[in-house]
C-alpha cells in the first residue's frame, strides 16, 4: 500500500509540474536526422499535450517528417532552490498531426485557449498553423539529486514510476 500512496503522491507532482509551466521544450529531429530545439506554449490533454505550431516554423516541418520528438518541462531557473538540479519532467513523445476542424482538434483547441486566452484561437485561423497531439511513450520526473523517477507507459504522469536508485557515484581518488 505504502508504494501506491507514493506512486500517487509522485503523479500528483508530476501533473502539479505540468500544470505549472506554460511553454514546453520541443527538441525534433530534421530531414538529415540532426537535432533541433525549440519551444512552444502547451496545452494539457487527457494523457497528451497539446502544441500549435506554424508550417513555417522548423520545429513543425520536422514534426511531420520524423513525428517522434523529446519534450522537457521545466522549472524556471530564477525559482529554482538548486540550478544544477531544477525539477523537470521530460517525455519521448509520438506527435500526431490533428485534422483542422476535427473533434480532436477542437478539444485539442480548448485545451490551449483554457490556458493561454484567445490567442490560440486566433493564430488556428491561420491555414499554416498545424495542430499536434503529444503522446508520451516514456519520461522521466527529477525532482532534485538523488530524487529521478522513470515514467513508464502513455501517460503524463506515468502508468508506473520505478525510482532510480543508483545515484551518482563519487570518483576514485588517485
Amino acid at each position: 500500500m505504502k508504494n501506491k500512496q507514493m506512486e500517487s503522491r509522485l503523479s500528483d507532482e508530476v501533473m502539479q509540474m505540468i500544470e505549472g509551466r506554460k511553454s514546453l521544450q520541443l527538441a525534433t529531429l530534421d530531414a538529415d536526422g540532426q537535432p533541433y530545439a525549440s519551444y512552444a506554449p502547451y496545452g494539457i490533454g487527457e494523457h497528451c499535450l497539446y502544441v500549435l505550431l506554424s508550417d513555417i516554423a522548423i520545429h513543425a516541418l520536422n514534426l511531420r517528417n520524423h513525428p517522434r520528438a523529446s519534450v522537457l518541462i521545466i522549472e524556471d531557473e530564477d525559482t529554482a532552490e538548486e540550478l544544477f538540479a531544477r525539477k523537470r519532467v521530460n517525455y519521448s513523445v509520438r506527435a500526431q498531426l490533428l485534422d483542422y476542424g476535427s473533434e480532436d482538434w477542437h478539444q485539442a483547441m480548448a485545451a490551449l485557449v483554457s490556458r493561454h486566452g484567445e490567442r490560440p484561437r486566433n493564430l488556428g485561423e491561420h491555414s499554416d498553423f498545424k495542430m499536434f497531439r503529444l503522446i508520451p511513450q516514456r519520461g522521466r520526473y527529477v525532482k532534485g539529486f538523488g530524487k529521478a523517477y522513470d515514467l513508464e507507459g502513455e501517460t503524463l504522469a506515468g502508468e508506473s514510476l520505478m525510482h532510480l536508485r543508483d545515484g551518482h557515484k563519487q570518483r576514485a581518488r588517485a
